[in-house]
């Protein structure tokens, strides 16, 4: 008996004219959300301009605008995915079931409250919308696609996504064939070298093996979107989502060393001398050299404005001296790109300079063996393979010629230039854990028998299952246009924090759900799926806290 037979749906029901209704129930959320912003504006400014202490005193308010534009804009990019796909000839039963399930789920939320967080909701209310703007929004189309999300619809999509199980994905992507070849090559990769030992990795919190990560090198994986000037593949950044997305569905701690690379290949590119991006580039695209990203500081967190670390010259050199925290594997790291204070007079973000600051490889025994630094590492739930650490900077010397730029003060300008990208990759990361999520859910879902019958067929189980796969759907078409701006070259900061803040909620939300599809066994520590809650739960706090990243969002949208 196939999961479609055993899992009853075959009265779901699909809309009919699917995509005429996503693309006008989008448009209609299009005008929610400049409605939203006249009415968030109204309480927020002053003589035209933002007053920031307004802006705090409604942060509720404001942080709704940026999950309601969110919310609108994964619409927006679900409806242009269902008309790419049927213009292709390529939107099936599954990914209308997909985009229907998705949309009414938002749609829904749109009109009755956005989840910020598990105790914190948007209501269009707080925002200032009357009664009336609420009223618009339900128009017919909005109201068919509400309608259509069916225990009927929910219970077909998944059986056929337990029909298409070891397939890459569940549903068509969108991609063209060059990206889906290689999603199928870093599928078959992660299934043969990550997947049976991620689990053991993340128990004995070991490193991700030297070995698996040479292979990593010869698929191309940190040199992905560098120029072949530089010994990079001259792919974009929609690649580069696909590569992490696959990997990190494999093991976070895999999927994540690509970013490392990413970080400083973007720091690099962007804001070095010539000479600077010939010495580095092209070792850091043969995995030569592993880069670390050394930024945060004890006392500052997301506040990079307050940072405290100096860099003073002499002679040569550069002197560092500061703490640092939360350094993603800074022990086999042999290159730190160090934001630091040059200028002691300027207490915001001008007096801030990036170095890259070469170090040998340490190892558990020794992790920091260089005169002028010590560090030790930190303990953590998940997101292990690489190791966190802190680290003092004692008078470390770091040659004058390894102020990226040359010029002094331009720090924080360069480590803005790289936030794009960087959230991009790690929206593409949380899909890669919530995917994960998702097969192992449906896989458990599948086997465990209760009552006489695999509890798939349970509605609150089968449920769960296919609202996972409805979000992973939007969260990664959001994802994907984000990177499609960016290989256009069109700024996308907005998106890309979307994408971010978006697939982070999605990938807590299924891995959760996961863990209560394994019920007890779920918190047993040799279920890979206590693993997944783990490294899902830190992807709404780095590259920007859900929190600040709401705030930015929220300051562009009103600032237009």
């Amino acid at each position: 008996m196939t999961v479609a037979e055993s899992v009853t749906g075959s009265g779901a029901r699909l809309t009919p004219d699917p995509v005429r209704l996503l693309v006008e129930a989008a448009e209609s959320a299009t005008t929610l959300r400049e409605r939203a912003v006249e009415a968030v504006v109204a309480k927020v400014a002053s003589g035209g301009k933002i007053d920031a202490e307004a802006l705090e005193r409604e942060q509720h308010a404001a942080h709704g605008l940026a999950w309601i534009a969110t919310y609108v804009e994964a619409l927006r990019q679900l409806a242009s995915y269902a008309g790419r796909l049927e213009g292709e000839g390529r939107f099936g039963e599954m990914e209308r079931l997909l985009a229907q399930l998705g949309a009414a789920e938002y749609l829904s939320q749109l009109a009755g409250g956005v989840a910020m967080s598990q105790g914190e909701t948007a209501r269009l209310h707080e925002l200032g919308i009357g009664d009336t703007i609420q009223a618009a929004f339900l128009t017919p189309s909005v109201r068919a696609l509400i309608e259509a999300a069916t225990p009927e619809a929910r219970a077909r999509v998944v059986a056929l996504i337990g029909d298409s199980r070891g397939t890459a994905t569940f549903g068509d992507t969108g991609l063209d064939e060059t990206l889906q070849a290689i999603r199928d090559e870093m599928r078959r990769f992660a299934e043969a070298e990550v997947i049976p030992h991620a689990q053991d990795w993340h128990l004995k919190d070991d490193y991700v093996p030297m070995k698996l990560i040479a292979k990593m090198s010869e698929l191309g994986v940190f040199s992905l979107t560098l120029p072949e000037e530089y010994g990079g593949l001259g792919l974009g950044k929609e690649a580069m989502c696909v590569v992490s997305e696959e990997l990190s569905r494999g093991y976070i701690g895999v999927g994540s060393l690509g970013t490392r690379s990413e970080i400083a290949e973007e720091l690099i590119l962007n804001g070095g001398t010539d000479a600077q991006k010939q010495e580095w580039l092209p070792r850091i695209a043969s995995g030569e050299i592993l880069p670390t990203a050394v930024f945060t500081e004890p006392n500052t967190g997301s506040d990079l404005a307050s940072l405290s670390t100096r860099a003073v010259r002499d002679g040569d050199v550069y002197r560092l001296t500061g703490q640092k925290t939360w350094i993603t594997h800074a022990a086999r790291a042999d290159l730190m790109t160090v934001l630091a204070r040059t200028d002691p007079k300027e207490k915001g973000y001008r007096g801030l300079s990036m170095f890259l600051a070469s170090k040998p490889r340490g190892t558990d025994d020794e992790p920091f063996p260089a005169d002028g630094m010590t560090g030790g590492e930190i303990e953590v739930l998940g997101y292990r393979g690489m190791k966190e650490f802190e680290i003092s900077f004692d008078g470390f010397a770091v040659p004058a010629a390894n102020l990226l730029g040359g010029v002094e003060g331009q720090g924080f300008k360069q480590l803005m230039q790289t936030f794009e990208a960087a959230r991009i990759q790690t929206a593409a990361r949380a899909i890669g854990v919530a995917q994960s999520a998702l097969d192992l859910g449906l896989r458990y879902a599948m086997e465990r028998v209760q009552f006489g019958k695999p509890i798939i067929q349970f509605p609150r189980v089968s449920d769960k299952l296919a609202m996972m796969a409805a979000e992973i759907l939007l969260a990664r078409q959001l994802t994907y246009f984000a990177a499609r701006e960016k290989d256009a070259g069109r700024r996308c900061d907005l998106e890309a924090g979307m994408a971010k803040l978006l697939a982070a909620r999605v990938a807590w939300a299924a891995a959760d759900n996961a863990l209560q599809i394994h019920g007890g066994n779920g918190f047993a520590l040799e279920y890979p799926v206590s693993r997944v809650l783990c490294d899902a739960r830190i992807l709404s706090i780095f590259e920007g806290a859900a929190e600040i990243q709401a705030h930015v969002i929220a300051r562009r949208l009103l600032e237009g």
